[in-house]
């Protein structure tokens, strides 16, 4: 279900899926309350985008553990001077 849904404005009966469309409109608005907790099924999880994956690749990860290490060496040879 990869469906990307439009919740700016109300939902329309044009496409079929306006029920569906209308409870993921509403949940979504209920999300927006502070201290309320919404219930979504792992479905209307993946249509509203909650496991859109952006963490980092594993060679992007290797590079900054890199730019760790050589801070640290520079650090550690401005101590020894």
């Amino acid at each position: 279900m990869n469906e990307k849904v439009d919740f700016v404005s109300e939902p329309s009966d044009s496409d079929g899926q306006a029920d569906i469309t209308e409870v993921l409109f509403e949940k979504l608005n209920d999300a927006m309350t502070p201290g309320y907790q919404t219930e979504f099924d792992p479905a209307e999880a993946e249509a509203v985008g909650a496991f859109v994956e952006d963490a980092l690749s594993e060679k992007d990860a290797a590079e900054s553990s890199a730019d760790i290490i050589d801070t640290f060496t520079i650090i550690l040879q401005s101590d020894e001077d």
